[in-house]
């Protein structure tokens, strides 16, 4: 799409979708240098909207801007990855509490066939980033039920985690995810919403376990001379 043809919004807005889309999909790996000639190029815009969307990212803390290494993604240090799990696991339960208080058959119809088609895959061997894409449609299925302010908070922890580094690539981890969101689903099902509530918080902590359980998924690094605190990826 060029700069001159018609966008859905302004030009700032539209970059600023298009770097959270990649940023949520892996496409853009922590540590990647982001520079503006070439995403301007990419996303057919001037540098400017480029630079505001940057600037806008950075105050989000998804990504680092400094004048003298320009913009880059931030990695995950092992404290932030942890604080990221236990922020979910409040909201997300929080979530699923909202969500039974508006539930009808409809929307509990799209969670159990959005978590049959992440089974389904899980059985059929596909890829783990896909895996975390229809993992993450299953928990949103749910969230979307509440009202846009829940799913924009959620959205944002969730956009700290790189699909390509995630547990629905160890079988054992998936399997055992997996029975976590069928008990979720069955205290759907029986509008019982302080019991979903609290097995989403069991869920989104006992991921945290299984991550922290494995030496490739755990956040990793050194120190940062900057704030202190060792550098990884969750």
């Amino acid at each position: 799409m060029s700069e001159t043809g018609s966008l859905p919004q302004s030009r700032t807005e539209y970059v600023l979708d298009r770097l959270r889309a990649e940023l949520q999909a892996g496409t853009i790996s922590p540590g990647e240098q982001l520079r503006q000639a070439a995403i301007a190029k990419r996303y057919g815009v001037s540098p400017t909207p480029v630079r505001e969307a940057l600037l806008m990212l950075a105050a989000d803390g998804m990504i680092e801007y400094t004048s003298h290494r320009g913009a880059t993604v931030r990695d995950v240090t092992p404290q932030m990855a942890q604080d990221l799990y236990r922020l979910r696991a409040e909201m997300e339960g929080l979530g699923c509490e909202l969500a039974v208080e508006r539930l009808d058959e409809a929307a509990l119809g799209k969670v159990k066939a959005a978590n049959d088609e992440l089974k389904r895959a899980v059985l059929e061997g596909v890829p783990a980033p896909k895996l975390s894409l229809l993992n993450k449609d299953m928990h949103f299925t749910i969230y979307q039920m509440t009202s846009p302010i829940v799913v924009e908070a959620v959205q944002f922890l969730w956009a700290r985690f790189k699909p390509s580094v995630t547990l629905w690539g160890v079988t054992d981890f998936s399997s055992s995810l997996s029975k976590d969101h069928d008990e979720i689903i069955e205290a759907l099902e029986q509008r019982d919403g302080s019991r979903a509530r609290q097995l989403m918080f069991a869920h989104v902590m006992h991921a945290w376990e299984l991550r922290e359980s494995n030496a490739d998924l755990r956040a990793h690094g050194g120190r940062s001379a900057k704030n202190g605190l060792a550098e990884g990826r969750s």
